[in-house]
């Protein structure tokens, strides 16, 4: 998704290039992305060019944000726990 938003609409072929991973992988998190309208896939002849859609992550963002406060008290709370029963372990 960083790639599609730096550099816009990209061969597969060319998002594949920086990661250790085979093209129908890709592909196969490509066909997520797209179900999820995080990105859209275009075909020009045999190239298949993706395009991330800039509204639909800034919706995602949006959801997510509702939920970051929850989740960073939730971490809070585990945190606090897991010392707690660190401190336990040590007095034993």
């Amino acid at each position: 998704m960083e790639r599609l938003s730096r550099h816009g609409e990209s061969q597969v072929t060319t998002l594949v290039k920086p990661f250790h991973i085979s093209l129908p992988a890709l592909s196969r998190h490509i066909r997520v992305l797209e179900s999820a309208r995080l990105v859209r896939r275009r075909r020009h002849g045999r190239l298949h060019l993706i395009q991330a859609q800039t509204a639909a992550v800034r919706e995602a963002q949006k959801w997510i944000e509702t939920y970051i406060a929850g989740w960073e008290t939730s971490f809070d709370v585990l945190d606090q726990l897991l010392k707690k029963e660190q401190r336990k372990v040590q007095k034993q």
